[in-house]
């Protein structure tokens, strides 16, 4: 395994905030749009990227321009739809429908591990995922990431999950209303994303069936992975490694200093909270970027998806894989942040 130093050039919040957080109205277009939202204490890498300067000095040195700009949660795919967005970052297991369905995207890398947690009650006779059968589960939309992998997780058990006759009933409510729901009885089972999951068994109690940090199904997976359009990967695939060597670094440096990036992301105001509280979530979660087990993460939720019936059982794995995810040339498997301003690329 051979390992390569590289430095980063350390930037202002300011100069940062002049550089990317703009409206493109009014001005050239940008060779790269990166989209943000803010609220999201999990992908902190992509914030960190731009904070600290690692999307300036990637796209500096490969020569293309970039805007960081904030969008309104969940509408980062009808702008790369109007071709008016070009990269951001997303939960895994949400995307692979919307794909299916004709969204450009290609994943590139992944950012970290397990961010999904499902909570029954502490008094609760549940214990295993077999005592679901008949029982309902809470989740916050059909789309998520949270719905999607409890159904891998179920349809693995033998559990119907789809239909007039499954053995489950699936529930939607808002996150922040997801641990009352499940206190009061409303439903059987909770998934829920951190920071709401900490929180939630902090205050209630709950009893964690299901933790995707540790669960030997999802532990590898890569919940939150970069992604760029597959025009960008097609057009300029020097940019769209520019923009993956700087969002790894993100990730690289989250893991090294959990404490230090919450307090980054609320003095900037992408999330809100308590730095500490933050910074212990940040710490619980694993931030060692990736390629290969990112590849294989969105391997295994197409083969799984297929089994279920949500995707199209026609769908050649390996072709939508190579389609959707992109090994880029110039990007390590892997960074590690030396704590010096530096980082250890890890080549396999």
């Amino acid at each position: 395994m051979k390992t390569k130093i590289s430095r980063f050039i350390a930037v202002s919040v300011a100069v940062v905030l002049s550089v990317g957080i703009t409206s493109c109205s009014g001005k050239k277009r940008p060779d790269v749009i990166i989209t943000y939202s803010r609220g999201s204490l999990c992908l902190a890498p992509i914030q960190i990227a731009a904070v600290n300067g690692y999307f300036k000095e990637e796209f500096e040195n490969a020569g293309y321009t970039f805007d960081f700009v904030e969008v309104d949660t969940g509408t980062a795919p009808e702008l790369i739809a109007a071709g008016k967005a070009d990269a951001s970052a997303t939960l895994s297991a949400s995307n692979i429908l919307p794909i299916q369905n004709g969204l450009n995207i290609t994943f590139t890398g992944g950012l970290h591990t397990g961010c999904t947690k499902y909570f029954v009650k502490k008094d609760s006779p549940i214990n295993s995922v077999k005592d679901l059968k008949g029982k309902k589960i809470g989740v916050i939309s059909q789309g998520d990431s949270a719905t999607i992998n409890i159904k891998r997780i179920l349809a693995a058990e033998g559990f119907k999950v789809e239909g007039d006759n499954a053995d489950v009933q699936i529930l939607f409510f808002p996150q922040t209303d997801l641990p009352l729901a499940l206190e009061n009885g409303a439903i059987d089972l909770a998934g829920m994303h951190d920071p709401v999951a900490y929180k939630s068994q902090e205050a209630y109690g709950f009893k964690t069936l299901i933790d995707t940090l540790t669960d030997d199904k999802f532990s590898k997976e890569y919940c939150c992975q970069s992604y760029v359009t597959t025009d960008l990967v097609r057009n300029k695939p020097e940019a769209a490694a520019a923009y993956t060597r700087a969002i790894l670094k993100g990730a690289a440096f989250v893991q090294a200093n959990p404490e230090e990036t919450a307090r980054i992301q609320i003095e900037n105001h992408f999330v809100e909270g308590d730095p500490v509280l933050n910074g212990k979530i940040l710490k619980i979660l694993n931030y060692n970027p990736g390629i290969k087990e990112a590849k294989q993460t969105v391997a295994n939720i197409t083969n799984e998806l297929k089994e279920i019936g949500l995707l199209n059982k026609d769908v050649n794995t390996a072709k939508f894989v190579s389609e959707h995810f992109t090994v880029l040339s110039g990007v390590p498997e892997s960074y590690i942040y030396n704590g010096d301003g530096t980082f250890t690329e890890i080549w396999d």
